[in-house]
């Protein structure tokens, strides 16, 4: 479930693997932090420091893991700033407040109850996005409410759920049938019989949907995802609540076993993990979530099976490309252009800048990874993996270098290849957008919600 946010993951794409290329908000990570975070309604929140090139760190602060405008979550915490007593029963009892009307268990009663209702009493409000069982109806009826709700639409909540549009919190951009197929094909052809679907509900529904009517050996699919909302429609051995920003299972230790079993089932082989983070969520605390689920699974290897790895698909755009292999080497990006059914430019078939830039990043050697020749992909030799038609293999750096599916150039100066939009800047001494600024990019604040640089469009150009 992509989910476009502003604000701090903007100025990742443009920042350097290890530091901001000027000022901003950067989150804090420690192995082992002096105290436990405090909580917002959506599980442990992060550090956070606002920083400035040439200055010193100055005060840190806590702020929610999901949300990046204060609005949907306004929790803020200075690192050392005390509490009284008072305080914190009141943050936890708001905490409370903010939690869904129903707990899992009451959700998958109702759903027990609704499918045993016939077809005519089937109900669904669309305002309220909730399922509704007959002693609901009165409290519903002046809303607008879908009657004879069909299995085939409780099989595909995705499509009966209306997606969630705050761009900066939880907007989420659902992936469309054609992406979902191939890698549903791809992942059978691969062997895999089990897929952890970190936040990638239309994956993991027609997953589901292909296994109840095939014949052929199921793949079974777990869903790990922020949004309440699935808990109407799936058992607890098949969803979830997770927050994948701080590893945080809502229903506690009950949802974390199911996972664990998920995971270590048949001493871990023949699992993969998919997961279709939000674009501008930051890649270090995804990292960690990701190392914990990984550290999950291995717990559950043979010593023999030890040096192994979880294979993982990281859908994600492609100039976090530097990010995301800093934390995780064995990674190599495909150029499979991953779109979506309800983003106007994330889409399939659109030409330049409108491609989309999401891309997928794995430790499955690439040459194992067949792209459809039909969609425009070719098998390059020298490569020894799939690349989009106009990506060419350059002599000078010996690789097929194009990241965004256009033809690159190679600059003689910068020692390497570059967008065909971009030209050598003599002041800067490196390639860069006729029109940038050759002063770097403009202080970002968390608080006063000031993106760190361009916008994502300049950046994708």
């Amino acid at each position: 479930m992509a989910a476009l946010r502003d604000g701090l993951g903007a100025g990742e794409a443009a920042g350097s693997a290890s530091s901001p290329v000027g000022s901003g908000v950067e989150v804090v990570l420690s192995s082992e932090p002096a105290a436990p975070a405090p909580r917002c309604p959506h599980g442990p929140t992060l550090l956070f420091v606002k920083v400035s090139r040439g200055k010193e760190d100055t005060r840190r602060f806590y702020a929610c893991s999901a949300c990046r405008d204060r609005k949907d979550c306004n929790f803020f915490q200075w690192e050392d700033e005390k509490l009284s007593g008072a305080r914190l029963a009141a943050r936890e009892a708001h905490n409370r407040r903010c939690q869904p009307p129903l707990s899992r268990m009451q959700c998958v009663q109702r759903y027990l109850k609704f499918i045993e209702l016939p077809l005519s009493q089937r109900k669904f409000c669309q305002r309220c996005q909730q399922l509704l069982l007959p002693d609901d109806w009165e409290k519903h009826r002046e809303h607008q409410v879908m009657g004879d709700i069909s299995v085939t639409q409780l099989k595909r909540p995705s499509q009966l759920l209306s997606p969630l549009e705050n761009k900066k919190t939880n907007a989420q951009y659902l992936f469309a049938d054609r992406s979902c197929q191939f890698l549903i094909d791809l992942l059978s052809t691969l062997g895999f019989r089990r897929v952890l679907c970190v936040g990638t509900p239309r994956l993991h529904e027609l997953i589901r949907l292909k296994a109840s009517g095939d014949n052929k050996p199921n793949i079974k699919s777990l869903l790990l995802d922020i949004d309440f909302r699935y808990s109407q429609f799936y058992m607890e051995d098949s969803f979830c609540r997770y927050n994948m920003f701080n590893h945080h299972f809502f229903d506690g230790e009950a949802a974390l076993e199911v996972c664990r079993t998920f995971l270590q089932e048949d001493k871990g082989e023949g699992v993969i993990m998919v997961t279709d983070p939000p674009f501008g969520g930051l890649v270090e605390p995804l990292a960690v979530t990701f190392k914990k689920l990984i550290a999950m699974w291995k717990k559950g290897q043979s010593q023999d099976n030890n040096h192994k790895e979880l294979p993982i698909f990281w859908i994600f755009p492609y100039f976090f490309e530097s990010r995301i292999c800093q934390f995780f080497p064995s990674f190599c990006m495909l150029d499979y252009q991953v779109d979506y059914d309800n983003h106007a430019l994330y889409k399939h078939g659109k030409t330049g800048r409108k491609q989309s830039p999401v891309r997928i990043f794995t430790n499955i050697p690439p040459n194992k990874v067949i792209l459809p020749v039909k969609e425009g992909y070719r098998f390059c030799p020298l490569c020894q993996r799939y690349v989009s038609l106009e990506n060419q293999h350059c002599e000078h750096c010996n690789s097929c270098t194009s990241k965004d599916g256009r033809k690159w150039n190679h600059c003689f100066l910068c020692k390497k290849c570059v967008k065909p939009s971009w030209i050598h800047c003599s002041v800067c001494n490196h390639c860069a957008l006729p029109d940038h600024s050759c002063e770097g990019p403009r202080d970002g604040c968390f608080i006063c919600e000031l993106s760190e640089s361009r916008s994502r469009e300049k950046v994708i150009r």
